[in-house]
């Protein structure tokens, strides 16, 4: 199995360019995919770039069918609203920061914003062709859209972060810690 790539490998910062056919390699990448982003426990989303593919897709879970939804040439064709940083209600009903986190960023959280409702096109592979499919996206399916596209284009969470002046934090155990978001580092 692919493993995920941590940053800052430079595979991360590719833009990566249109796929013109399907083939028995994206048949097979596609597969990788799903594969590495089944297997974790706290992904939603995963693109190509952060298994070491030059490849224009991503997946995303639907935790209601308990499937992997492949999305090849992903786009956003029309933004509702404005961007602004998200909130969520947590287990006592109380209104905080909604934490946007990264598999190529384990244990690094922070604020962005996104736009909450986006109408998107991507095409799926159906009988060894592309077909085009659309769709409007709201809350977190809208959130990780954006966050698996940025990937596409090289861009990463903590761009979003500074661009925005979000807060960022490291995870430590329990606990949030805040963190400087150009001193992140792995060992």
């Amino acid at each position: 199995m692919k493993k995920i790539v941590i940053y800052p490998n430079e595979i991360l910062r590719i833009k990566t360019e249109e796929i013109k056919e399907v083939d028995s390699k994206l048949e097979t990448d596609i597969k990788s995919l799903i594969e590495v982003l089944e297997s974790t426990e706290i992904g939603v989303g995963l693109a190509a770039p952060q298994i070491g593919l030059k490849r224009r897709f991503f997946g995303i879970k639907d935790s209601k069918k308990k499937i992997v939804n492949v999305y090849v040439n992903p786009e956003i064709k029309k933004i509702f609203g404005r961007k602004e940083f998200l909130k969520i209600v947590n287990d006592k009903g109380k209104e905080e920061d909604f934490l946007e986190g990264c598999l190529s960023f384990p244990d690094y959280y922070g604020t962005l914003q996104r736009y909450f409702k986006i109408a998107v096109k991507w095409q799926e592979m159906e009988n060894g062709k592309f077909v085009n499919k659309k769709g409007i996206l709201t809350g977190l399916n809208a959130v990780v859209y954006q966050h698996e596209l940025d990937h596409l284009n090289g861009v990463l969470f903590i761009d979003r972060v500074k661009e925005d002046g979000g807060k960022f934090f490291k995870a430590m155990g329990e606990k949030m810690a805040k963190w400087n978001v150009d001193k992140i580092k792995f060992t």
